[in-house]
Protein backbone atom coordinates (compact mmCIF):
# COMPACT_ATOMS: atom_id res chain seq x y z
CA UNK A 1 0.00 0.00 0.00
CA UNK A 2 1.32 3.43 -0.95
CA UNK A 3 1.09 6.49 1.30
CA UNK A 4 1.48 9.93 -0.20
CA UNK A 5 -0.20 11.81 2.64
CA UNK A 6 -0.50 10.96 6.33
CA UNK A 7 -2.61 12.75 8.93
CA UNK A 8 -1.42 12.41 12.54
CA UNK A 9 -3.86 13.41 15.29
CA UNK A 10 -2.06 14.54 18.45
CA UNK A 11 1.22 16.47 18.43
CA UNK A 12 2.60 15.62 21.84
CA UNK A 13 5.63 13.62 22.94
CA UNK A 14 4.88 10.87 20.39
CA UNK A 15 2.80 12.50 17.67
CA UNK A 16 5.16 15.35 16.83
CA UNK A 17 8.33 13.23 16.54
CA UNK A 18 6.40 10.65 14.51
CA UNK A 19 4.98 13.29 12.17
CA UNK A 20 8.40 14.86 11.76
CA UNK A 21 10.08 11.54 11.03
CA UNK A 22 7.56 10.60 8.31
CA UNK A 23 7.99 14.06 6.78
CA UNK A 24 11.77 13.68 6.98
CA UNK A 25 11.39 10.52 4.90
CA UNK A 26 9.63 12.47 2.17
CA UNK A 27 5.98 11.88 3.05
CA UNK A 28 3.53 14.76 3.11
CA UNK A 29 2.21 14.98 6.67
CA UNK A 30 -0.55 16.99 8.30
CA UNK A 31 -0.21 17.16 12.06
CA UNK A 32 -3.38 17.86 14.00
CA UNK A 33 -3.82 19.16 17.53
CA UNK A 34 -6.81 20.73 19.26
CA UNK A 35 -4.60 22.96 21.41
CA UNK A 36 -4.33 26.32 19.60
CA UNK A 37 -1.15 27.18 21.52
CA UNK A 38 0.56 24.08 20.12
CA UNK A 39 -0.51 24.95 16.58
CA UNK A 40 0.51 28.60 16.93
CA UNK A 41 3.90 27.81 18.44
CA UNK A 42 4.73 25.27 15.74
CA UNK A 43 3.76 27.72 13.00
CA UNK A 44 6.16 30.19 14.62
CA UNK A 45 8.91 27.59 14.54
CA UNK A 46 8.79 26.87 18.26
CA UNK A 47 8.73 23.27 19.53
CA UNK A 48 6.67 22.92 22.71
CA UNK A 49 8.42 19.81 24.07
CA UNK A 50 12.04 19.03 24.80
CA UNK A 51 13.52 16.07 22.97
CA UNK A 52 17.10 15.86 21.69
CA UNK A 53 17.21 16.39 17.93
CA UNK A 54 13.53 17.30 17.59
CA UNK A 55 13.99 21.05 17.11
CA UNK A 56 16.26 20.53 14.15
CA UNK A 57 14.00 17.88 12.64
CA UNK A 58 10.85 20.01 12.95
CA UNK A 59 12.62 23.01 11.44
CA UNK A 60 13.76 20.95 8.47
CA UNK A 61 10.35 19.49 7.61
CA UNK A 62 8.54 22.80 8.04
CA UNK A 63 11.00 24.58 5.80
CA UNK A 64 10.73 21.98 3.04
CA UNK A 65 6.94 21.99 3.30
CA UNK A 66 6.56 18.31 4.12
CA UNK A 67 4.90 19.00 7.49
CA UNK A 68 1.86 21.21 7.95
CA UNK A 69 -0.26 21.65 11.07
CA UNK A 70 -3.99 22.03 11.50
CA UNK A 71 -6.65 22.01 14.20
CA UNK A 72 -8.78 19.52 12.22
CA UNK A 73 -7.98 16.30 10.31
CA UNK A 74 -7.86 16.51 6.52
CA UNK A 75 -8.28 13.86 3.86
CA UNK A 76 -5.27 11.56 3.73
CA UNK A 77 -4.21 8.03 2.85
CA UNK A 78 -3.58 7.07 6.47
CA UNK A 79 -4.48 8.43 9.89
CA UNK A 80 -2.48 7.88 13.06
CA UNK A 81 -4.08 8.60 16.43
CA UNK A 82 -1.43 9.58 18.98
CA UNK A 83 -3.35 11.29 21.76
CA UNK A 84 -2.96 10.86 25.55
CA UNK A 85 -4.79 8.18 27.52
CA UNK A 86 -4.68 9.29 31.17
CA UNK A 87 -6.79 7.77 33.92
CA UNK A 88 -9.50 9.04 36.18
CA UNK A 89 -8.95 9.38 39.93
CA UNK A 90 -10.38 5.89 40.42
CA UNK A 91 -7.56 4.52 38.20
CA UNK A 92 -9.75 3.82 35.20
CA UNK A 93 -8.68 4.64 31.66
CA UNK A 94 -9.86 7.98 30.32
CA UNK A 95 -10.50 7.35 26.62
CA UNK A 96 -12.13 10.69 25.90
CA UNK A 97 -9.17 11.86 23.81
CA UNK A 98 -9.14 8.63 21.81
CA UNK A 99 -12.87 8.86 21.17
CA UNK A 100 -12.63 12.52 20.19
CA UNK A 101 -9.75 11.79 17.82
CA UNK A 102 -11.65 8.97 16.15
CA UNK A 103 -14.73 11.16 15.81
CA UNK A 104 -12.67 13.97 14.30
CA UNK A 105 -11.58 11.62 11.50
CA UNK A 106 -15.16 10.68 10.56
CA UNK A 107 -15.80 13.59 8.13
CA UNK A 108 -12.64 12.83 6.11
CA UNK A 109 -12.52 9.03 6.28
CA UNK A 110 -12.58 7.52 2.80
CA UNK A 111 -12.65 4.06 1.24
CA UNK A 112 -9.16 2.55 1.19
CA UNK A 113 -7.84 4.53 4.15
CA UNK A 114 -5.74 3.02 6.94
CA UNK A 115 -6.35 4.15 10.53
CA UNK A 116 -3.78 3.30 13.22
CA UNK A 117 -4.26 3.81 16.93
CA UNK A 118 -0.95 4.41 18.73
CA UNK A 119 -2.30 5.66 22.06
CA UNK A 120 -1.69 3.20 24.89
CA UNK A 121 -5.08 1.67 25.62
CA UNK A 122 -6.81 -1.14 27.53
CA UNK A 123 -7.22 -4.43 25.65
CA UNK A 124 -10.05 -4.40 23.08
CA UNK A 125 -10.05 -0.61 22.69
CA UNK A 126 -9.37 -0.85 18.96
CA UNK A 127 -12.20 -3.31 18.40
CA UNK A 128 -14.76 -2.08 20.91
CA UNK A 129 -14.17 1.68 20.95
CA UNK A 130 -12.40 2.95 17.83
CA UNK A 131 -13.94 0.59 15.27
CA UNK A 132 -17.61 1.38 16.13
CA UNK A 133 -16.90 5.12 16.06
CA UNK A 134 -15.24 4.98 12.65
CA UNK A 135 -18.01 2.80 11.25
CA UNK A 136 -20.47 5.60 11.97
CA UNK A 137 -19.11 6.98 8.69
CA UNK A 138 -21.05 4.27 6.90
CA UNK A 139 -17.83 2.49 5.98
CA UNK A 140 -16.99 -0.93 7.38
CA UNK A 141 -13.64 -1.77 9.01
CA UNK A 142 -11.79 -4.52 7.18
CA UNK A 143 -13.93 -4.06 4.09
CA UNK A 144 -13.93 -0.37 3.22
CA UNK A 145 -11.06 0.85 5.38
CA UNK A 146 -8.23 -0.79 7.31
CA UNK A 147 -7.69 -0.53 11.06
CA UNK A 148 -4.72 -1.43 13.25
CA UNK A 149 -3.11 -0.83 16.62
CA UNK A 150 0.63 -0.07 16.84
CA UNK A 151 1.91 1.13 20.21
CA UNK A 152 4.79 3.52 20.61
CA UNK A 153 7.71 1.85 22.38
CA UNK A 154 10.20 4.68 22.74
CA UNK A 155 12.11 6.21 25.63
CA UNK A 156 11.90 9.96 26.31
CA UNK A 157 15.29 11.44 25.57
CA UNK A 158 15.87 8.89 22.79
CA UNK A 159 12.60 9.11 20.87
CA UNK A 160 14.04 10.08 17.47
CA UNK A 161 16.58 7.27 17.55
CA UNK A 162 14.19 4.63 18.87
CA UNK A 163 11.39 5.50 16.44
CA UNK A 164 13.75 4.26 13.76
CA UNK A 165 15.67 1.47 15.47
CA UNK A 166 13.19 -0.21 17.80
CA UNK A 167 11.10 -3.20 16.79
CA UNK A 168 7.56 -2.21 15.84
CA UNK A 169 4.46 -4.22 16.72
CA UNK A 170 1.48 -3.87 14.39
CA UNK A 171 -1.83 -5.52 15.21
CA UNK A 172 -4.54 -5.31 12.60
CA UNK A 173 -8.19 -6.21 12.92
CA UNK A 174 -7.44 -8.51 9.98
CA UNK A 175 -4.41 -9.58 7.96
CA UNK A 176 -4.86 -6.87 5.36
CA UNK A 177 -4.84 -4.20 8.07
CA UNK A 178 -1.66 -5.63 9.60
CA UNK A 179 0.20 -5.70 6.27
CA UNK A 180 -0.98 -2.17 5.45
CA UNK A 181 0.40 -1.06 8.80
CA UNK A 182 3.66 -2.75 7.93
CA UNK A 183 3.79 -0.83 4.64
CA UNK A 184 3.23 2.41 6.53
CA UNK A 185 5.79 2.00 9.29
CA UNK A 186 8.55 0.52 7.16
CA UNK A 187 8.86 4.04 5.74
CA UNK A 188 10.56 5.10 8.99
CA UNK A 189 11.34 1.89 10.90
CA UNK A 190 14.64 0.09 10.40
CA UNK A 191 14.04 -2.37 13.24
CA UNK A 192 12.01 -5.55 13.02
CA UNK A 193 8.30 -5.18 12.27
CA UNK A 194 6.19 -7.84 13.99
CA UNK A 195 2.63 -8.51 12.85
CA UNK A 196 -0.13 -9.76 15.11
CA UNK A 197 -3.76 -8.95 15.91
CA UNK A 198 -4.97 -5.70 17.46
CA UNK A 199 -5.76 -7.00 20.95
CA UNK A 200 -2.44 -8.84 21.26
CA UNK A 201 -0.66 -5.66 20.23
CA UNK A 202 -2.54 -3.69 22.89
CA UNK A 203 -1.65 -6.22 25.55
CA UNK A 204 2.02 -6.37 24.50
CA UNK A 205 2.38 -2.66 25.20
CA UNK A 206 0.76 -2.98 28.62
CA UNK A 207 2.83 -6.05 29.46
CA UNK A 208 6.08 -4.25 28.69
CA UNK A 209 5.37 -1.36 31.02
CA UNK A 210 3.78 -3.53 33.69
CA UNK A 211 6.87 -5.76 33.72
CA UNK A 212 9.03 -2.73 34.45
CA UNK A 213 6.61 -1.43 37.05
CA UNK A 214 6.64 -4.73 38.95
CA UNK A 215 10.44 -4.83 38.90
CA UNK A 216 10.72 -1.25 40.11
CA UNK A 217 8.22 -2.04 42.86
CA UNK A 218 10.37 -4.84 44.25
CA UNK A 219 13.38 -2.50 44.22
CA UNK A 220 11.38 0.15 46.09
CA UNK A 221 10.13 -2.43 48.56
CA UNK A 222 13.72 -3.60 49.09
CA UNK A 223 14.63 0.02 49.92
CA UNK A 224 12.00 0.01 52.66
CA UNK A 225 13.26 -3.31 54.03
CA UNK A 226 16.84 -2.03 54.03
CA UNK A 227 15.68 1.01 55.94
CA UNK A 228 13.98 -1.25 58.48
CA UNK A 229 16.98 -3.58 58.93
CA UNK A 230 19.79 -0.99 58.95
CA UNK A 231 21.15 -1.96 55.53
CA UNK A 232 22.51 0.17 52.68
CA UNK A 233 20.21 -0.80 49.81
CA UNK A 234 22.63 0.51 47.19
CA UNK A 235 25.41 -1.70 48.50
CA UNK A 236 23.05 -4.66 48.81
CA UNK A 237 21.78 -4.32 45.23
CA UNK A 238 25.32 -4.05 43.93
CA UNK A 239 26.22 -7.30 45.64
CA UNK A 240 23.02 -9.13 44.68
CA UNK A 241 23.48 -8.16 41.04
CA UNK A 242 26.78 -10.03 40.95
CA UNK A 243 24.65 -13.16 40.67
CA UNK A 244 24.53 -14.10 36.97
CA UNK A 245 20.75 -14.44 36.92
CA UNK A 246 19.83 -11.42 39.07
CA UNK A 247 19.38 -7.86 37.85
CA UNK A 248 17.61 -5.79 40.50
CA UNK A 249 16.72 -2.27 39.40
CA UNK A 250 17.45 0.83 41.46
CA UNK A 251 14.87 2.26 43.86
CA UNK A 252 13.88 5.91 43.86
CA UNK A 253 11.13 8.32 44.87
CA UNK A 254 8.52 6.42 42.87
CA UNK A 255 7.45 5.81 39.27
CA UNK A 256 6.24 8.49 36.91
CA UNK A 257 5.68 9.26 33.27
CA UNK A 258 2.69 8.58 31.12
CA UNK A 259 3.48 4.89 30.57
CA UNK A 260 4.83 2.85 33.47
CA UNK A 261 2.83 4.67 36.13
CA UNK A 262 -0.41 4.48 34.14
CA UNK A 263 -0.50 1.42 31.89
CA UNK A 264 -0.65 -1.30 34.57
CA UNK A 265 -3.90 0.18 35.84
CA UNK A 266 -5.46 -0.56 32.45
CA UNK A 267 -4.91 -4.27 33.06
CA UNK A 268 -6.24 -3.98 36.61
CA UNK A 269 -9.33 -2.26 35.29
CA UNK A 270 -9.85 -4.84 32.55
CA UNK A 271 -9.41 -7.89 34.82
CA UNK A 272 -9.43 -6.97 38.52
CA UNK A 273 -9.82 -10.61 39.57
CA UNK A 274 -6.56 -11.63 37.85
CA UNK A 275 -4.21 -8.76 38.66
CA UNK A 276 -3.46 -8.77 42.39
CA UNK A 277 0.32 -8.67 41.82
CA UNK A 278 0.03 -5.80 39.35
CA UNK A 279 -2.24 -3.84 41.70
CA UNK A 280 0.12 -4.35 44.64
CA UNK A 281 3.11 -3.19 42.58
CA UNK A 282 1.22 -0.07 41.57
CA UNK A 283 0.35 0.63 45.21
CA UNK A 284 3.98 0.20 46.29
CA UNK A 285 5.24 2.60 43.65
CA UNK A 286 2.42 5.09 44.17
CA UNK A 287 3.22 5.29 47.90
CA UNK A 288 7.00 5.56 47.50
CA UNK A 289 6.89 9.38 47.74
CA UNK A 290 5.39 8.93 51.21
CA UNK A 291 8.32 6.70 52.18
CA UNK A 292 10.70 9.42 50.96
CA UNK A 293 8.83 11.93 53.06
CA UNK A 294 8.95 9.69 56.13
CA UNK A 295 12.70 9.25 55.65
CA UNK A 296 13.24 13.01 55.52
CA UNK A 297 11.04 13.58 58.57
CA UNK A 298 13.05 11.04 60.53
CA UNK A 299 16.11 13.23 59.90
CA UNK A 300 14.23 16.50 60.50
CA UNK A 301 11.09 15.74 62.56
CA UNK A 302 9.76 19.30 62.39
CA UNK A 303 9.85 20.59 58.82
CA UNK A 304 7.71 23.63 59.48
CA UNK A 305 9.53 26.69 58.18
CA UNK A 306 12.53 24.70 56.99
CA UNK A 307 13.99 26.02 53.75
CA UNK A 308 14.37 23.14 51.32
CA UNK A 309 15.92 23.13 47.85
CA UNK A 310 14.16 20.41 45.82
CA UNK A 311 16.29 19.50 42.85
CA UNK A 312 14.35 18.03 39.94
CA UNK A 313 10.66 17.67 39.13
CA UNK A 314 10.71 15.52 35.98
CA UNK A 315 9.66 11.89 36.15
CA UNK A 316 13.11 10.69 35.04
CA UNK A 317 16.60 12.09 34.37
CA UNK A 318 17.39 14.48 31.54
CA UNK A 319 13.87 14.95 30.17
CA UNK A 320 11.31 17.72 30.56
CA UNK A 321 8.34 15.39 31.05
CA UNK A 322 6.61 15.99 34.40
CA UNK A 323 3.60 13.72 33.87
CA UNK A 324 2.79 11.65 36.98
CA UNK A 325 6.16 12.62 38.45
CA UNK A 326 6.85 11.22 41.93
CA UNK A 327 9.23 14.12 42.54
CA UNK A 328 6.28 16.49 42.39
CA UNK A 329 4.44 14.32 44.91
CA UNK A 330 7.40 14.54 47.31
CA UNK A 331 7.46 18.32 46.92
CA UNK A 332 3.75 18.49 47.69
CA UNK A 333 4.32 16.41 50.86
CA UNK A 334 7.13 18.75 51.95
CA UNK A 335 5.02 21.84 51.39
CA UNK A 336 2.08 20.28 53.23
CA UNK A 337 4.39 19.68 56.20
CA UNK A 338 5.08 23.40 56.32
CA UNK A 339 8.46 23.50 54.63
CA UNK A 340 9.42 26.46 52.49
CA UNK A 341 10.29 24.67 49.26
CA UNK A 342 12.19 26.10 46.33
CA UNK A 343 11.90 23.67 43.43
CA UNK A 344 14.22 23.77 40.43
CA UNK A 345 13.64 21.79 37.25
CA UNK A 346 16.32 22.67 34.67
CA UNK A 347 14.35 21.29 31.73
CA UNK A 348 11.14 23.20 32.60
CA UNK A 349 12.20 26.50 34.11
CA UNK A 350 8.82 28.01 33.27
CA UNK A 351 6.88 25.41 35.23
CA UNK A 352 4.73 26.54 38.16
CA UNK A 353 3.51 24.43 41.05
CA UNK A 354 0.68 25.44 43.36
CA UNK A 355 1.87 26.15 46.89
CA UNK A 356 5.54 25.84 45.96
CA UNK A 357 8.06 28.39 44.82
CA UNK A 358 9.58 27.26 41.54
CA UNK A 359 12.81 28.98 40.52
CA UNK A 360 14.63 29.29 37.22
CA UNK A 361 18.23 28.75 38.32
CA UNK A 362 20.12 26.40 40.58
CA UNK A 363 21.61 29.34 42.46
CA UNK A 364 18.12 30.58 43.34
CA UNK A 365 17.22 27.18 44.73
CA UNK A 366 20.38 26.89 46.81
CA UNK A 367 20.41 30.40 48.25
CA UNK A 368 19.36 30.42 51.92
CA UNK A 369 18.37 26.73 51.84
CA UNK A 370 18.82 24.56 54.91
CA UNK A 371 18.27 21.14 53.33
CA UNK A 372 19.04 19.86 49.83
CA UNK A 373 16.85 17.09 48.42
CA UNK A 374 17.93 15.40 45.19
CA UNK A 375 14.77 14.05 43.56
CA UNK A 376 15.85 13.47 39.95
CA UNK A 377 19.21 12.23 38.72
CA UNK A 378 19.65 14.86 36.02
CA UNK A 379 23.22 14.86 34.72
CA UNK A 380 23.68 18.45 35.79
CA UNK A 381 22.82 17.54 39.37
CA UNK A 382 24.88 14.35 39.54
CA UNK A 383 27.99 16.21 38.39
CA UNK A 384 27.67 19.04 40.89
CA UNK A 385 30.87 19.90 42.74
CA UNK A 386 29.94 19.77 46.45
CA UNK A 387 32.70 22.25 47.30
CA UNK A 388 31.16 24.76 44.90
CA UNK A 389 27.68 24.00 46.22
CA UNK A 390 28.83 24.62 49.78
CA UNK A 391 29.80 28.16 48.79
CA UNK A 392 26.31 28.83 47.44
CA UNK A 393 24.21 27.60 50.33
CA UNK A 394 24.23 27.48 54.13
CA UNK A 395 22.65 24.01 53.91
CA UNK A 396 24.79 21.20 55.24
CA UNK A 397 22.21 18.41 55.19
CA UNK A 398 21.49 16.69 51.87
CA UNK A 399 19.07 13.86 51.16
CA UNK A 400 19.66 11.85 47.98
CA UNK A 401 16.74 9.75 46.70
CA UNK A 402 18.50 8.39 43.58
CA UNK A 403 22.07 7.61 44.70
CA UNK A 404 23.33 10.44 42.51
CA UNK A 405 25.93 11.89 44.87
CA UNK A 406 29.11 10.28 46.19
CA UNK A 407 28.97 10.26 49.96
CA UNK A 408 32.69 10.77 50.55
CA UNK A 409 32.95 13.86 48.32
CA UNK A 410 29.96 15.54 49.93
CA UNK A 411 31.11 14.71 53.43
CA UNK A 412 34.54 16.13 52.67
CA UNK A 413 32.82 19.34 51.57
CA UNK A 414 31.11 19.57 54.97
CA UNK A 415 27.74 18.01 54.19
CA UNK A 416 25.87 15.29 56.01
CA UNK A 417 24.62 13.19 53.10
CA UNK A 418 21.78 10.77 53.71
CA UNK A 419 20.37 8.42 51.10
CA UNK A 420 17.08 6.70 50.45
CA UNK A 421 17.09 3.16 51.84
CA UNK A 422 20.41 3.53 53.65
CA UNK A 423 20.19 3.18 57.43
CA UNK A 424 23.63 1.57 57.59
CA UNK A 425 25.36 4.93 57.13
CA UNK A 426 22.78 7.23 58.73
CA UNK A 427 24.42 9.92 60.85
CA UNK A 428 21.28 11.07 62.64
Amino acid sequence: MDFGHICIVGLGYIGLPTASMFAHKGIRVTGVDNNPQVIDSLRQGKVHIFEPGLNELVKEVFENGRLEVSDQPVEADAFIIAVPTPFYDEKKADLRFVRAAAESILPVLRTGNLVVLESTSPPLTTLNVVKPILERSGLHAGKDFLLAYSPERVLPGQIIKELVENARVIGGIDHASSTAGQDLYKIIVEGEIVLTDATTSEMVKLMENTYRDVNIAIANEFSRLADRFGVDIWEAIGIANRHPRVRILNPGPGVGGHCISVDPWFLVEAAPDLTSLIRTSREVNDTQPEFVMDSIKRLVPDLKGKRIAALGLAFKPDVDDLRESPAIEVVHHLAKAGAQVKAFEPFRTDFTLAGVQTVTTLDEALTDSEILVLLVGHSQFKTLDPVAVAKLTPARLAFDTVNGWQRERWQQAGFTLERLGDRKNTKR
